[in-house]
């Protein structure tokens, strides 16, 4: 069986991208195809696989400009040959689920969100964006959702990485898809005794607008609480500017070091929305609980109560009452842990192989069929 994943950008090493290190892992004979691809940012894993670009690759400085040719990545994916592929696998959150998929090929989609851009934060960027930005992306917004929501009749069946992106694919494309969660490498986290635990909180991410550094430099520096944040991004030197002396920018951290940081803070603060968040699932695989905005991703995550504790309003009044009631609990590191243990490279890999598997069966035929009930395929009715 010939398996192309289609991938929208390989710049970086981040969620998106360790799908696909764990999709090249299930198929080691699999080929991939992306816009843009920067070998050295990648991992051996997927540096392994033989990788193709579009056009896009060849355009002027796009290996640091891809965004400004998404425009263009309709017309790119629609040209890239996918003859005598059986099996296409896309991973969706730029755009790559628009490939032409040959007939008789089955084309899945993992979705990690349907463009953000375009579709449930495009109000947030555009009021974020400069002034020519400003003018130009309602038009082409709108010529790019038009062609998403069609592109998404080429998909057989979705995949989303959590029921939130699953909400979304229904609301935007009035398609069902099964929830499987992404890969965490939990097992390379793990607590420490209870008197290791230091006196500061932690924020750990990309520093960038919808992740909402600024509410948690904004609620520290009220509080005097200690807070230690780590991540690069384009409001590092803004996030700086703002911190107090009791909050530490750490900026981007080798993985030792963030390992050491999670399983000794008091708490993660998570105080934006995600599709998943694979942060608070390191914090927790740590030992260590989770105060997070209530909405999106965490809110399949982190257990009230259990794992960490939600607040409902991005305010600062509400982070520091939240920190005040995430101190009063007493939750056991190793209860943490093993409640992370439910987002697993391993199950990942399981339930993506059989998902599969059941997608390859429904495609050749209509004898049988799967569902997904308590994180658990079982045989349809």
């Amino acid at each position: 069986m010939r398996v192309a994943i289609i991938h929208y950008w390989l710049v970086g090493m981040r969620g998106g991208e360790k799908v696909i290190e764990a999709l090249c892992r299930l198929y080691p004979q699999a080929d991939i195809f992306t816009h843009v691809y920067v070998p050295s940012a990648i991992s051996d894993t997927i540096n392994a696989h033989r990788v193709e670009t579009s056009f896009i690759s060849k355009l002027p400085r796009a290996a640091k400009n891809y965004k400004s040719y998404l425009p263009l990545m309709p017309m790119a994916l629609e040209q890239l040959d996918l003859r005598g592929y059986d099996l296409i696998i896309s991973s969706e959150s730029g755009p790559s689920k628009g490939i032409i998929p040959p007939a008789g090929a089955l084309h899945v989609c993992y979705c990690h969100s349907p463009m953000r851009y375009i579709w449930n934060m495009f109000h947030d960027y555009r009021d974020r964006s400069g002034a020519l930005t400003k003018l130009l992306m309602p038009p082409i917004s709108h010529y790019l959702r038009t062609w998403d929501a069609i592109s998404a009749t080429r998909v057989h069946r979705f995949a989303a990485n959590s029921r939130t992106v699953a909400q979304r694919l229904q609301t935007y494309y009035r398609r069902d898809a099964t929830v499987i969660y992404p890969p965490v490498d939990v097992q390379a986290f793990s607590p420490v005794r209870r008197d290791q635990v230091e006196d500061y909180y932690l924020m750990v991410g990309e520093l960038v607008a919808y992740k909402r550094p600024d509410l948690a430099v904004e609620a520290f520096n009220r509080s005097g609480k200690r807070l230690v944040i780590v991540g690069g991004g384009e409001m590092l030197a803004r996030i700086k500017a703002m911190a107090a002396s009791n909050v530490m920018v750490l900026g981007p951290q080798p993985f030792e070091r963030l390992r050491h940081l999670y399983a000794r803070c008091r708490a993660l603060i998570f105080p934006g929305e995600e599709d998943f968040g694979i942060v608070p699932v390191e914090c927790m695989a740590s030992g260590r609980p989770v105060i997070a905005y209530g909405r999106g991703g965490a809110t399949e995550t982190v257990i009230e109560g259990e794992t960490g504790t939600f607040f409902m309003r991005q305010t600062s009044d509400d982070i520091l009452a939240a920190c005040d009631r995430c101190e009063t609990l007493d939750l056991d590191p190793l209860d943490i842990a093993a409640k992370a243990g439910r987002f697993s490279t391993a199950r990942f890999d399981d339930h993506m192989r059989r998902f599969i598997a059941s997608s390859l069966a429904r495609q050749s035929g209509p004898e049988w069929d799967v569902a997904i009930a308590s994180d658990e395929f079982l045989p349809a009715a």
